[in-house]
């Protein structure tokens, strides 16, 4: 009789334990593949954002190439965009990405500085259509910007609830990082054109 109950209560126990680990997947897996799927989804917006930054910085040697047809271009803006380019073909996180792109956009700035003194280049059909493009990569950077953030809010909210951040923590999912423009890259710069009329 003993040894009957002893039996019963060990497949008791097994039974608890057997019952205990499947309601661990049953809510583990769903949050699991959840988190899996809403980084999918960050992973793919980057990827988005990558495209466009990259589409723009393509269109940057056309654009220096028709300025330097036209003007004696300066060497130091010419290594400045180089370097951004560069720095968006080796950027490895958002934030590179970011910064790189900040970069770019303030040397073609300067070099847009430059061909205010070329009033013929700024009428030239090719240089207006490559400003153009540029304008609207930048519509297109920023509206895929807005997408990567709000996949990434997504994320890291749906990370930091309870219970999936400990299923998070466990399964080692990070927060996403946003895609944050520098200080100062929203200020336009200063420039003063009365100088070139005196």
């Amino acid at each position: 009789m003993n040894n009957k109950y002893q039996k019963r209560s060990g497949f008791g126990v097994i039974g608890g334990i057997l019952v205990f680990l499947a309601l661990i997947l049953i809510l583990t897996v769903p949050t699991y593949n959840r988190l899996a799927g809403s980084r999918e989804n960050v992973n793919e917006a980057y990827a988005q954002v990558q495209n466009v930054v990259q589409r723009r910085a393509d269109l940057i040697p056309n654009l220096v190439n028709t300025v330097k047809g036209y003007s004696d271009y300066e060497g130091e803006t010419l290594t400045k965009i180089t370097e951004a380019r560069s720095g968006i073909n080796n950027a490895k996180s958002p934030k590179e990405l970011a910064d790189a792109n900040d970069q770019l956009t303030q040397a073609v700035r300067e070099m847009n500085v430059v061909v205010e003194n070329y009033p013929e280049l700024k009428a030239n059909t090719q240089y207006t259509q490559l400003m153009d493009e540029l304008a609207g990569s930048e519509n297109r950077i920023s509206v895929e910007r807005g997408n990567y953030n709000q996949a990434v809010k997504n994320y890291n909210t749906d990370l930091n609830r309870f219970p999936t951040n400990i299923i998070a923590g466990f399964t080692g999912y990070k927060e996403a990082e946003y895609f944050q423009a520098s200080e100062g890259a929203q200020e336009a710069p200063k420039v003063d054109f009365n100088q070139n009329n005196k």
